[in-house]
């Protein structure tokens, strides 16, 4: 009897436990923290030095990382490349001196011309490639379509618009053409076509892998455009808007083969080396006025400019 009776306390105290966890399962009982916490028993090997250490000599700690083990992974100090675009103009044109074609009976003509047939041959190569990824592509039409994109790149840049000029120029043209616009005002316009443009050349080279392809046209164009820069002043810097120039110039456009969403932008532009001078800028400075006090105020018509000094030179 006293048997059945301790076999029915240990059967009770096991239910009322199990009942007693279910419990505080369901209600996410949660314990105070234990009075005895794990203490960190794992060596650190490597310290780093500390921060602000003067007039004591640092180890090197590449050093004393491989005595203790530690592997530093290797760093390549590497240049970034942008496969949207190429870093340069492969194989540029040659434009005839003055524009034109010299006589063949002439040593210097007969030379002009047989560069002329060689870089003819490799551009019928070329375009042969790029209608290989491009059907739409056609020498006749393309040089229209050359000018546009000019005329929308130019007309961007002076309005400031640069999420358009992005689309239209790639990454090598953008900061040639924005340098040192910040804080002047740009007028530009284009008037007329002298003379249609046409393609003069054109390749297809690859980059970074073979098969990577880059097409490249250049489009000689010869138009009648006006110019003038201004200052933060106001100050006329370059050019006028009134004044006429006939410009003639031999532009590259490239486009990204491969990428299917690629399209024609303006990548430079060729400079003969016997081409004119271009005009020079004229500088501007700011004169200096009087010091003002915060209450006063400055009467234009009162105050004169101060002329320099006269000095006397004794040789």
């Amino acid at each position: 009897m006293a048997v059945s009776m301790s076999r029915t306390l240990v059967a009770f105290r096991r239910v009322t436990c199990n009942n007693l966890k279910n419990a505080e399962a369901s209600l996410d009982v949660q314990h105070p923290a234990p009075l005895f916490l794990p203490v960190r028993t794992k060596k650190r090997y490597f310290i780093p030095p500390a921060v602000g250490l003067k007039g004591k000599q640092q180890e090197n700690p590449e050093v004393k990382a491989r005595a203790a083990g530690i592997v530093f992974r290797q760093q390549y100090l590497e240049r970034p490349i942008n496969i949207a675009c190429t870093a340069g103009i492969f194989d540029p044109y040659i434009p005839p001196e003055g524009d034109a074609r010299l006589s063949t009976l002439s040593k210097e003509g007969l030379k002009q011309r047989t560069e002329q047939i060689r870089q003819s041959a490799a551009s019928q190569l070329a375009i042969r490639k790029i209608k290989e990824h491009d059907s739409e592509f056609t020498t006749k039409t393309f040089a229209e379509k050359a000018q546009e994109i000019f005329i929308e790149a130019h007309n961007a840049l002076t309005q400031f618009n640069k999420e358009k000029l992005h689309s239209l120029v790639t990454e090598r043209c953008y900061p040639e053409m924005t340098r040192g616009n910040r804080y002047k005002t740009i007028r530009w316009r284009f008037v007329e076509s002298l003379e249609p443009p046409r393609v003069v050349h054109a390749r297809c080279p690859d980059m970074v892998s073979k098969g990577n392809l880059y097409g490249q046209v250049t489009v000689r164009m010869h138009s009648k455009q006006t110019l003038a820069i201004y200052d933060r002043f106001g100050r006329l810097m370059l050019g006028s808007e009134e004044q006429l120039k006939d410009v003639l110039e031999y532009l590259v456009i490239e486009r990204h083969l491969v990428n299917p969403y690629g399209r024609w932008r303006l990548h430079g532009k060729i400079v003969p080396s016997w081409a004119p001078a271009k005009d020079p800028i004229i500088k501007t400075v700011c004169i200096p006025g009087p010091e003002l006090k915060p209450w006063q105020e400055l009467d234009t018509l009162s105050y004169e400019v101060p002329k320099p000094a006269a000095v006397q030179w004794y040789k």
